[in-house]
């Protein structure tokens, strides 16, 4: 399919955003041979996992992707084949207007955020808005039939398979990082918001008689990280030690490098959308910083993934998962919720597999969206 599409990138939170789009960009051309051009807001926050990505250039081609700055004032260029508003972010009013005096209308697509709930299948795929006779469609990612799939590339699940069956190949990528885990120890990811759950946490891992080194990638969570360790020089290549617990920080790194990241280790907490799924193909015991909105409404996003996350666990085991989550995305207690986690902690790993496996059956989002094109046309 030799179609040509536009994505449209505002970059709101930092990394979600542009990590959504940038990986459905590179399968789109890498996979179904389309020609893509990801218009970009915010080049140095694109900058941090691409970091061959030239923040000056108005124009530049990245992995067979050509990367367009979205400039404050757009000039005009003609409209795609398919054009994607990514997160429903607002296009330039220019460019709707070369989409309306195309020959023929674009497919405009509004790829809206995740979520488990079960008003989305009912939704994905309506009509919208129209803007002189060009029709805007909803496009939902999600879990279930009837939603667009997640984001994964052709043959990930088999890569991550090999990669976890070989602990040397392990190794070497963490020592590449300046990571060397202790025998035995516990290896976890920590990407969140700012939380004042932590420190929480914290002292039950230092606590704990198992050893744990937790690796922290640069970001929002680090200055709780930081008030916890009482170290206010925290920086990239940071290692501390407290008690059994320790706490390393890790430079940002490209995508691939973040999925290996999630694969090395027994436990990931991820926040947002992006690493959210990337959590999931890793097949591993996770945690679910959700972005927080007005109200409260967030929330009731997290009730419904974890109503269908955990829809196969023993009592007692599901209940555990929901008491983590729900204590770290409401900032209350963390040390029992954990303690008691633990205590079903092989349940749970052989669920975070099974999970992963059960949704890498469903049609991927990318080819997803191009057989919506196919069929629209």
């Amino acid at each position: 399919m030799k179609a040509s599409w536009d994505i449209f990138c505002s970059v709101v939170d930092n990394y979600g955003d542009i990590g959504v789009t940038w990986r459905l960009a590179r399968q789109l051309v890498a996979e179904h041979q389309c020609t893509v051009r990801l218009w970009v807001d915010d080049l140095r926050a694109f900058e941090k996992i691409c970091p061959e990505i030239d923040f000056q250039r108005l124009s530049q081609y990245q992995d067979g992707v050509e990367v367009r700055h979205w400039p404050a004032h757009w000039q005009p260029e003609a409209a795609a084949d398919v054009v994607i508003a990514a997160f429903a972010c607002q296009l330039p009013h220019a460019y709707m207007e070369a989409m309306a005096e195309r020959q023929r209308a674009p497919l405009w697509l509004n790829l809206d955020y995740l979520s488990a709930e079960d008003w989305v299948s009912g939704c994905h795929g309506l009509p919208s808005v129209k803007f002189r006779g060009v029709q805007k469609y909803f496009f939902f990612p999600g879990f279930q039939a009837g939603t667009g799939g997640l984001l994964r590339e052709a043959g990930l699940l088999e890569r991550r398979r090999q990669f976890q069956a070989d602990r040397q190949v392990q190794l070497d990528f963490l020592q590449g990082l300046g990571v060397t885990p202790a025998a035995g120890s516990r290896l976890m990811s920590l990407f969140a918001y700012e939380n004042a759950s932590l420190g929480g946490w914290l002292d039950a891992l230092a606590l704990d008689t198992q050893q744990t080194h937790l690796l922290v990638p640069e970001g929002r969570i680090l200055g709780d990280v930081q008030r916890w360790l009482g170290d206010a020089s925290l920086s990239v290549g940071s290692l501390q030690i407290r008690q059994s617990l320790t706490v390393q920080v890790l430079p940002f790194v490209r995508q691939e490098d973040y999925d290996r990241l999630l694969w090395c280790c027994d436990f990931n907490a991820v926040r947002g959308e992006d690493s959210f799924v990337r959590a999931q193909w890793a097949g591993r015991p996770m945690l679910w910083h959700i972005y927080r909105q007005d109200e409260d409404i967030h929330l009731d996003k997290l009730e419904a993934f974890l109503a269908l996350y955990t829809r196969t666990l023993s009592p007692d085991a599901q209940a555990a998962v929901r008491a983590l989550w729900q204590a770290w995305n409401t900032e209350a207690a963390m040390t029992e919720a954990w303690k008691n986690l633990l205590q079903h902690w092989p349940e749970v790993a052989a669920h975070a597999e099974q999970w992963c496996l059960e949704q890498g059956l469903q049609a991927d989002l990318a080819a997803a969206l191009v057989q919506f094109y196919l069929n629209w046309i």
